[in-house]
């Protein structure tokens, strides 16, 4: 498990480094974070954006050991050394695209696979993450701000060292990267939770458990309107099943209150 973990690692930083050399940095696109410091700093000085990565990550991942006081682990640390080790060694690579908007899409989606397989591996890249969580302790701005006041400082910075329309394109990747990591995250697959009221709660119970296979969990609740109890039937099931679900709900009881809800992520028997 643990090799499998620096295994994530590796690749994910891989992903972050190249979609950085092949989408991002040719095309002038500061997304945030230390990759959105470097890539100003390579307009304005022409310093290396790996030499930046480093120089940003190590001393912050040092930083964050000495004021948080935690264990942030071997993984976040080869993820901090090893992701500007790629964007160099990868740095003569040709751009895939000189359009703007197709590189703050793809660019976008390819950093948001690579930290998202990170985080698979229990790990983070380091950079303006811990920035953000040493800021969060010695002000007590909330942490999902602290993150936003950085990756919005580096935005605003790019605006004004570029154009105000590269700003815009920074802006879309930050968007694009946040829910291609929360995809990851979840996965690709969507399942479906039903609350189903019924007066034949037998009956559909039985057909939910012989007919399409699934777990059935009988929850009690009482009528707003008339104070009684009134059992609830809850039920996940996969997309594929859902159909199958309201058919037999239907045949049995055409009378039945159902309300259907996304079950974006399910753990246990029957799931993953």
């Amino acid at each position: 498990m643990k090799l499998r973990e620096y295994i994530y690692v590796l690749i994910g930083s891989a992903i972050v480094a190249l979609s950085f050399n092949l989408f991002l940095l040719p095309n002038n696109i500061a997304s945030g974070g230390v990759s959105g410091i470097s890539t100003i700093t390579k307009s304005v000085f022409q310093w290396e954006p790996a030499y930046v990565q480093w120089a940003f990550n190590i001393p912050l991942f040092i930083l964050g050991v000495l004021l948080l006081g935690k264990n942030f682990g071997a993984k976040t640390l080869v993820g901090t050394v090893f992701l500007p080790f790629v964007v160099y060694l990868s740095r003569g690579l040709e751009p895939w695209t000189n359009e703007p908007l197709l590189a703050a899409l793809y660019g976008g989606i390819g950093i948001g696979l690579g930290i998202g397989i990170v985080f698979r591996g229990k790990a983070s890249t380091g950079g303006t993450d811990l920035a953000a969580q040493i800021i969060n302790k010695y002000t007590g701005i909330s942490l999902g701000k602290c993150v936003a006041l950085i990756d919005g400082v580096i935005v605003i910075t790019a605006s004004i060292v570029f154009s105000i329309e590269q700003g815009l394109y920074a802006l879309i990747a930050l968007f694009v990267t946040s829910k291609t990591i929360d995809l990851i995250q979840v996965g690709f697959g969507s399942s479906k939770m039903a609350l189903i009221i019924t007066d034949k709660q037998d009956e559909v119970r039985e057909g939910i458990l012989n007919k399409i296979d699934r777990g059935v969990t009988r929850l009690t609740a009482h009528g707003g309107y008339t104070d009684s109890e009134r059992p609830i039937l809850m039920c996940v099931v996969d997309q594929s099943q859902f159909m199958k679900l309201k058919q037999l709900v239907k045949s049995i009881d055409e009378a039945a209150f159902v309300v259907v809800t996304d079950a974006s992520e399910v753990l246990g028997r029957g799931f993953k």
